[in-house]
């Protein structure tokens, strides 16, 4: 045992220091080993703008929801432009129409001018005063986002009103843009710069002109402003030099003479190819950080697709940035600053066996159908990997009565069935769709197991398609071999199968049903065991049937939008099941994308002890509303945190499973940072003006007993397979039989000719 007296004896006192000496080193180390930035610590967050992929860029709107939802540890940015009297305002465009309703206020007065050699047609603030453009209000700028704020009447700011911002900010970047634009007009950006400094601290100055950030360097601390080089496009010049930014980026050593750090696009540090696929990331990074440069990085949003590495997940890219494993930028500009705060104070450093604290169950929807084709061996396998607890299987049944697991009766949705030598089998049934179809019950399982999948692209309107390069990967399963699969899955908790057009398929003769159970018992699942078997219907009377028959776990998906739900209603689904399948927009109301207020469908069905699951969560922004900044995780918060629910029904289960893991969780009301805290339904509706409200919507109605209560199905009926519908173009009008076809064919070939032209 050692002496505690010892270390007070002379010759132990040198090593006492030392050895403190050496904690006190790993100690630093230690710390400055959680984050690869240059100097160890957490990067910053610079809001572009303010919060502009809300609000108007550079409105004060913008900037105070920036800290409002970020916090205080937010930077805002002012891309400064100058006033024909040398002031200077905040506009994130040199032309003025690209931001504000100028041509309102001035019509028919653009001009033109040359800026860094090119000819530009518009409004500039160098042909105005600035009590000439005090009564000119801000606008949108990008057209996929909301223009409903813009009735706000958001005037131009100038550099000195970012310091009476009602929301006080960390810091503030200046971004001075065109210095050599406005000195040919005989405006000085250094001067206003250096005025402004006087009655401001700015902890950032950026420029693209190595020649302005020269001419003030010595002209302020370090210290306290960090002066930032920015790099334009790799062919771009730098007028102040008359050299490409790509020669410039070899020379690093030869920036750290002027400047802290350097600014680039993201594709500098992480470029991808022509078909949107990330490549190896660069070493721009830790080749700034061996001269001492800072690395920040731009041109963050959430609204337009970076690479489809990220599953249209905002949030896994910030994290490709920070924490990979060989560097972390030392900050991001970004229009949606909540994601990155997120990002970096909740997710980044949670490795690959995070402790999950929240144990609301993550169902897939058709597998991992978000980056594979619905329902095949690809997506339910990535779907286990991902962390999915439960995984679905919704049944179709082959013309043999074979059940296998497709997302839809009609195979045209998920298969390139209509490229086939099949097209002939189209049909219309209007008891199961509108419109044709190629059903599952007109192929055998052969037929149909050779068919080529298809990945589903529901919002292909707005040009978003999912991971094109596996489009077409992967094979279907039948609901034997899918219980295979999942019945040695420790990861999992259950399986969930849907059974629908059971009553359509019992007249044809096919007994999904019976299929259904037959193979859980095969597999299994009829006994006591680790997996729940969970059965889901729209049917209230297919869950009916599988009551009487078994003891599996019953699940009512209500498949109208509701607000409510009447108490007659609730005891007839109490009759036959245990959980509620309803939509999000059955929990949130909306108008126009805008949350107006929370149902009571959630408190009065889990009131009558009922779980409640909610589908269906994807990772596209155009599938959110905007209160939930495009970002699926902060939806994922705000139902999970807000409502709350018991699961959630994910094409994208990664992303879910993700959020279940990360740090920010369970930290109670006054530790839990405000850029994770459950967003308030109409908190942002009630902030646009009453001439830009859009009409109001009727209140959703309440779900009724006569919407839940069905006759008996019928009995399976004896057929003759050769006078069945599954005989194909045998059971349609012979007069209608080949006009069907070729319209089903045609439009379903240009539909894919489309979708694979937008996608090259």
């Amino acid at each position: 045992m050692w002496n505690p007296r010892a270390l007070y004896s002379p010759l132990a006192l040198p090593l006492l220091l030392l050895l403190l000496l050496h904690f006190l080193l790993a100690l630093v180390s230690a710390q400055r080993s959680v984050w690869n930035t240059l100097n160890g610590v957490a990067p910053v967050v610079v809001a572009r703008g303010g919060f502009s992929g809300i609000f108007p860029d550079s409105s004060d709107g913008a900037y105070n929801l920036a800290v409002i939802t970020s916090g205080p540890d937010v930077y805002v940015s002012c891309d400064v432009q100058l006033t024909k009297d040398g002031v200077g305002i905040c506009l994130p465009d040199i032309n003025l129409a690209n931001s504000t309703y100028i041509a309102s206020t001035f019509p028919n007065q653009t001009k033109s001018y040359v800026v860094n050699g090119v000819a530009v047609r518009g409004y500039f603030s160098l042909d105005y005063t600035r009590k000439d453009l005090s009564n000119v209000v801000l606008t949108q700028g990008v057209y996929s986002r909301s223009n409903l704020f813009d009735g706000n009447s958001f005037p131009i700011l100038t550099i000195d009103d970012l310091g009476t911002l009602n929301q006080k900010p960390k810091g503030i970047w200046l971004n001075i843009q065109h210095d050599n634009f406005y000195a040919q007009h005989n405006l000085s950006m250094r001067n206003t710069v250096l005025s402004a400094s006087r009655r401001l601290v700015f902890s950032y100055i950026s420029s693209p002109e190595a020649g302005f950030l020269k001419s003030i360097a010595s002209r302020f601390n370090p210290k306290t402003t960090k002066l930032i080089f920015r790099f334009m496009e790799q062919s771009d010049i730098d007028p102040s030099t008359n050299q490409t930014y790509g020669s410039l980026l070899k020379n690093l050593t030869s920036i750290k003479t002027f400047a802290s750090g350097i600014l680039v696009p993201r594709r500098y540090i992480w470029p991808v190819d022509a078909t949107l696929y990330l490549q190896p990331h660069t070493s721009l990074v830790s080749d700034a950080h061996k001269v001492g440069l800072e690395v920040f990085a731009s041109d963050f949003v959430n609204d337009v697709p970076a690479s489809f590495n990220y599953s249209y997940d905002p949030l896994a890219e910030y994290l490709q940035f920070i924490d990979n494993g060989d560097f972390s930028v030392d900050g991001v500009l970004s229009d949606f600053p909540v994601t990155a705060f997120e990002a970096i104070g909740c997710f980044a450093h949670l490795g690959n066996n995070a402790t999950k604290t929240d144990k609301t169950l993550i169902i897939s929807k058709y597998g991992a159908s978000g980056d594979y084709p619905a329902c095949t061996d690809l997506a339910y396998n990535n779907a286990i990997s991902d962390g999915v607890d439960v995984l679905d299987c919704p049944v179709q049944i082959s013309k043999e009565g074979t059940p296998f697991c497709s997302n839809s009766i009609d195979l045209i949705e998920s298969t390139l069935v209509a490229q086939s030598s099949f097209s002939k089998l189209a049909m219309s049934i209007p008891e199961i769709k509108s419109g044709s179809g190629i059903f599952s019950f007109s192929l055998s399982w052969t037929d149909i197991k050779g068919l080529t999948p298809s990945i589903l692209n529901p919002y292909a309107k707005y040009r978003l398609f999912r991971n094109p390069k596996y489009k077409n990967e992967g094979k279907l399963l039948t609901l034997s071999d899918f219980l295979s699969l999942t019945k040695n899955q420790t990861s999992l908790s259950g399986v969930a199968i849907t059974v629908e057009n059971a009553a359509y398929l019992d007249k044809q003769g096919l007994n999904v049903i019976d299929a259904v159970m037959s193979a859980l018992s095969k597999a299994g699942y009829d006994k006591p065991g680790p997996q729940k078997v969970y059965i889901q219907s729209t049917n209230s009377s297919v869950l009916q049937k599988f009551k009487e028959k078994t003891s599996y776990e019953l699940v009512y998906k209500i498949d109208e939008t509701v607000g409510d739900a009447a108490n007659a209603a609730i005891t007839d689904i109490k009759s036959f099941a245990s959980s509620v399948i309803v939509s999000k927009d059955s929990v949130f109301s909306s108008s126009s994308k805008f949350l107006t207020s929370t149902t009571n469908t959630v408190k009065k069905l889990k009131a009558a002890n009922l779980s409640v699951f909610v589908e269906t969560f994807s990772n596209e922004f155009v599938s959110q509303a905007w209160d939930f900044f495009s970002d699926a995780t902060v939806e994922i918060n705000s139902f999970i945190q807000g409502v709350p629910i018991d699961g959630i029904i994910t094409d994208f289960p990664k992303t879910a499973n993700r959020y279940r893991r990360n740090k920010c969780l369970n930290l109670g009301r006054n530790n839990t940072p405000t850029y994770m805290e459950a967003v308030q339904p109409g908190g942002l509706y009630g902030l646009i003006t009453k001439e830009f409200l859009p009409p109001a919507e009727a209140p959703l109605p309440p779900l009724t007993e006569a919407e839940v209560a069905e006759p008996p199905l019928p009995p399976v009926a004896k057929i003759d397979p050769a006078s069945s519908p599954n005989t194909g173009t045998n059971a349609l009008p012979p007069g209608n039989a080949q006009a069907k076809v070729t319209v089903c064919l045609f439009l379903s070939t240009l539909a894919l000719f489309i979708a694979s032209s937008l996608v090259l």
